[in-house]
């Protein structure tokens, strides 16, 4: 008979692979919270990026990268193990201090409430109503998901919660006091002018803006498309 060899450990990608008790109606809810941050970075940056090409948008998904490799440098030197319940989640090989959706959201959450408060926004007089309606409250119920279905402890998303709205502000800082005047520059370039990437964080109403030269450019034949 042929010797039996021992099978490769399986590990599964973690991206959307979020369990909770069968039969657990508040567990469900909260696994699909869980994946916001999922839903922001692929639903709202990459379509952001397709659709608009805003040179403020693209910077803060960039916070965000630097903000998650940040994540990874600690939770790789400082190896706390989350809590026990990750038996069940077979989630034991990966590290849980500090928690990478808490720190994602919140330092989302804090960056688009600074850029309100600069009234930087396509959404304008809206746009604080949605954060404070929204944005937060999505940010707590995120950091909460990921107790409540055993994948961190208190701390480790409390820690990721005060990092990420650290980084966040830090990076809002670094990018609208200093990155901010390279815009242009960026506007002007072969590459901002290939990809018609642009900077409309100087405009108050963007979303009247494009309203109003839409309208406008109806009137002249050079806008016109040709059918």
């Amino acid at each position: 008979m042929s010797e039996l060899h021992p099978q490769p450990t399986l590990k599964a990608v973690t991206l959307t692979h979020v369990r909770y008790q069968k039969g657990d109606q508040l567990g469900h809810f909260l696994a699909w919270v869980s994946l916001i941050p999922v839903f922001i970075s692929l639903g709202g940056f990459v379509s952001h990026f397709i659709f608009r090409r805003e040179l403020q948008v693209m910077f803060f998904a960039f916070g965000l990268l630097i903000s998650q490799f940040v994540n990874e440098v600690i939770k790789t030197s400082v190896q706390q193990a989350r809590p026990e319940t990750c038996a069940l989640l077979e989630i034991c090989d990966s590290h849980g201090w500090p928690s990478s959706h808490s720190q994602y959201m919140f330092f989302f959450a804090l960056y688009l409430t600074l850029l309100t408060c600069k009234r930087i926004g396509i959404l304008a007089r809206n746009q604080m109503s949605v954060v404070l309606l929204l944005v937060w409250p999505s940010a707590i119920l995120t950091m909460y998901s990921r107790v409540y279905l055993g994948y961190h402890t208190v701390a480790q998303v409390l820690a990721g919660a005060a990092l990420g709205t650290f980084l966040g502000g830090l990076w809002f800082w670094v990018v609208n006091s200093g990155l901010r005047s390279f815009f242009p520059v960026i506007e002007e370039s072969a590459f901002g002018r290939f990809f018609y990437v642009k900077d409309t964080s100087h405009i108050p109403n963007v979303l009247k803006f494009e309203y109003e030269n839409a309208r406008a450019a109806r009137k002249h034949v050079s806008y016109k498309r040709a059918d």
